[in-house]
């Protein structure tokens, strides 16, 4: 499980940011414009693809051992 530590921290990097998201919420301003959060579903996206894109690379290395 050691190996997987850089995976799993980039995965559960990616929900938080994803929950949190979903706790800050968005509103429509006075004067119409929608205020959210917005830089955090990309975040959180590239975070876990990139989690599972590293847990993939290090089972297939562990495969060649």
């Amino acid at each position: 499980m050691k190996k997987y530590w850089i995976s799993i921290t980039l995965i559960l990097l990616g929900i938080s940011s994803i929950i949190t998201f979903k706790i800050i919420g968005s509103e429509v301003a006075v004067d119409g414009r929608l205020i959210e959060p917005f830089g955090l579903i990309p975040i959180g996206n590239i975070f876990i693809y990139l989690g599972i894109i590293i847990g993939i690379i290090t089972r297939l290395k562990s495969f060649r051992k």
